[in-house]
């Protein structure tokens, strides 16, 4: 694990804010028969864990600006760090009793994704990584899947849904990749994705319409577990990034020229 005091201010953040997911996550299967439902809860949930995260690490560095999910951009009178946080990525899964969900944190210190934090709370999985330091899952050290053919690889992607996204670009491409690999996986939430890309247990992965907050820390993980992550026309992946694409150097390239070949035929 990383113990700088970067790092320290982040992890003890995201833990805090943990906590308070994990008991909420323990409710939702009560939800799931009310008459209410429990969409309101959710929602709830998100922005008790985003209040957290604000005031943790607002006290911790104060001035650096926020960009959350809830509550929007927030600027800072240091204009060279921002935070970029979800204190829910994969609401939907949250929702129905599907522990495949994170709180995710990034820095940015002056353009540049320096430090990423993902967390699962419910299975008490934190992977952690800083500019310069690696990346980290609790106590391992992380390295991107070594595996160099297709033929063998798992690859996650994120498939748009009712309202999102252009579906038939993605039908094109998730053809020209089930042809090719041995499994296909969609898990619901990108900072996971992003992360299981870092440890190895993914062997590529993309999506389109994501956030900064959705990738932010991700980014940061892939790099420094040294794996290649960029937008799908490859340009390098910034926090601006919305189209993201990574694996190790072989997977990435081949999963991206899949990814281009599709565009270019659109």
């Amino acid at each position: 694990m990383i113990r700088t005091p970067l790092m320290n201010v982040m992890t003890a953040a995201v833990l805090k804010a943990g906590r308070g997911l994990k008991r909420d996550f323990g409710e939702v299967a009560n939800l799931q028969v009310s008459r209410k439902g429990p969409g309101d809860f959710v929602s709830a949930a998100d922005r008790k864990s985003e209040e957290v995260l604000f005031a943790e690490l607002s006290k911790a560095r104060p001035g650096y600006g926020f960009v959350m999910e809830e509550g929007g951009v927030v600027a800072g009178s240091d204009a060279t760090h921002r935070w970029h946080i979800d204190p829910l990525d994969g609401t939907t899964n949250f929702l129905h009793g599907l522990p495949q969900f994170a709180i995710s944190v990034a820095l940015e210190r002056e353009g540049q994704l320096v430090a990423g934090v993902v967390y699962n709370p419910v299975l008490d999985e934190m992977y952690v990584a800083e500019k310069g330091q690696g990346a980290f899952l609790n106590n391992q050290r992380l390295r991107v899947a070594a595996r160099t053919s297709l033929e063998e690889a798992v690859v996650c992607c994120g498939i748009p849904h009712i309202g999102r996204g252009d579906h038939p670009l993605f039908l094109r491409e998730i053809a020209q990749v089930m042809a090719r690999v041995a499994a296909v996986r969609r898990l619901g939430a990108a900072a996971l994705d992003l992360a299981y890309v870092a440890a190895g247990r993914l062997d590529a992965y993309w999506e389109r319409g994501l956030n900064s907050w959705d990738v932010a820390a991700g980014i940061v993980l892939v790099r420094e577990a040294g794996g290649y992550v960029t937008d799908v026309s490859g340009d390098a992946a910034t926090s601006a990034t919305a189209n993201v694409l990574c694996g190790n150097e072989t997977m990435h390239d081949t999963l991206l020229r899949i990814i281009k070949s599709q565009q270019a035929a659109a």
